[in-house]
């Protein structure tokens, strides 16, 4: 349980959860996750900025106890959600004296989720500084990154970010930076598609807000460092602002082996027309690696049978979570097939009220596919691969 320095006067006090699976029972860890938090020793004050799950407290306090920490004057909340703020009522209890440093809304939240006292807040608007003596904190608004009260904190001299969840990965590590950049491109992919994307919009706003700022080191609050930005940075650029790309993504479920039928016969019509393609079988694939394949896709195409007379659930599933997610695809259709009948096309449709795409005619087949039902998948695969080259995605 030893801290780690940063800096003279900056250490990372976090722990690392090496087992933890799911987070908010939703979102598979494949790799684990890690809570970051971090101790800054000012000439005259002291920060902690952020706390950790309260699983973990015991960590946290104890490094706090490695470091002899006799007086923490302020800590540093930049989002309320639980695997940050978990341990502030035990911060709180072991230094009274301390202030919790926060935005207006995050105050509200802390107080109805922990049942924080009123006047243990200091309340700080977009823009304010805080003095540590021979270190500055300022403090910038960036709300709906990814709950509406966040804000991240920037130290002026040594030219770090601490983003909270912002660039964040669900990554466990003894390395306090990246060093492996494949990894952790796929790690904070992944956690940008599960948990930023939806969004995107908002973040687009706040990185254009944080260009003017020399940055040395990113810290997020989970997953490693960057001391090297602009990987960081570079790659939320191409998520947030870039045009999808030439992908299909196509997700299904085929209980009899009919629509899978149908799901090949496409996948090979689309490759012979130079679009790639990103299949998951439903039945076992990993929501997160579904998720990520989103961020960059052009178009999505469904693939289902009918469960008494609507789509496979997990396929509803599935096309309710692409919908929350809300990536920058382009087009959808609906491939699949039934028995007797059914409302799967208009349920599907209904799902996905907030994706804002053109919608291509689905191939939906009476039993086992018929020549003519191969060339409407023909026909289909040619409009995608035409409309991504109008789209100039090729």
């Amino acid at each position: 349980m030893q801290a780690r320095k940063i800096k003279e006067g900056i250490y990372w006090v976090g722990a690392v959860d090496w087992d933890r699976r799911m987070f908010d029972d939703l979102v598979p860890l494949p790799d684990g996750t890690s809570y970051n938090a971090f101790l800054i020793q000012g000439s005259e004050k002291t920060a902690l900025i952020d706390t950790v799950d309260n699983a973990m407290s015991h960590v946290l306090l104890e490094r706090l106890n490695q470091l002899g920490t006799k007086h923490i004057d302020y800590i540093i909340t930049n989002h309320a959600e639980q695997d940050h703020s978990g341990t502030l009522p035990q911060i709180i209890e072991r230094y009274p004296e301390a202030r919790v440093v926060c935005t207006p809304k995050c105050k509200e939240m802390l107080i109805d989720m922990s049942l924080m006292p009123q006047d243990s807040f200091q309340i700080v608007e977009d823009g304010a500084t805080l003095s540590l003596g021979d270190r500055t904190l300022e403090f910038i608004h960036a709300s709906w990154v990814h709950w509406p009260e966040t804000m991240l904190t920037y130290l002026r001299e040594d030219e770090i970010l601490f983003p909270c969840d912002l660039f964040g990965s669900h990554l466990a590590t003894t390395d306090l930076y990246v060093t492996d950049e494949g990894r952790a491109y796929e790690a904070a992919k992944r956690y940008y598609a599960e948990i930023m994307m939806p969004f995107r919009k908002n973040i687009q706003k706040h990185l254009k807000k944080i260009e003017g700022y020399k940055i040395s080191i990113i810290a997020p609050s989970h997953g490693p460092m960057y001391n090297r930005p602009e990987f960081i940075l570079d790659s939320y650029q191409d998520w947030v602002f870039n045009e999808p790309k030439n992908i299909v993504v196509l997700p299904y479920i085929s209980m009899h082996g009919t629509t899978r039928e149908m799901v090949n016969y496409l996948v090979d019509a689309l490759t012979e027309r130079g679009v790639t393609v990103e299949q998951f079988n439903l039945a076992v694939t990993d929501i997160g690696k579904l998720a990520m394949s989103l961020v960059d896709a052009a178009t999505i195409v469904i693939g289902s049978p009918t469960v008494l007379t609507g789509a496979h659930p997990k396929v509803v599933y599935a096309t309710y979570l692409a919908n929350a997610l809300r990536p920058k695809v382009k087009f959808v259709s609906i491939i699949g097939s039934y028995g007797w009948g059914g409302k799967m096309v208009q349920q599907l449709a209904d799902l996905i009220p907030a994706l804002k795409v053109e919608i291509f005619d689905p191939v939906v087949v009476k039993g086992y596919p018929a020549d003519k039902d191969f060339e409407a998948l023909d026909k289909l695969a040619a409009i995608i691969a035409d409309k991504h080259k109008e789209h100039g995605l090729v």
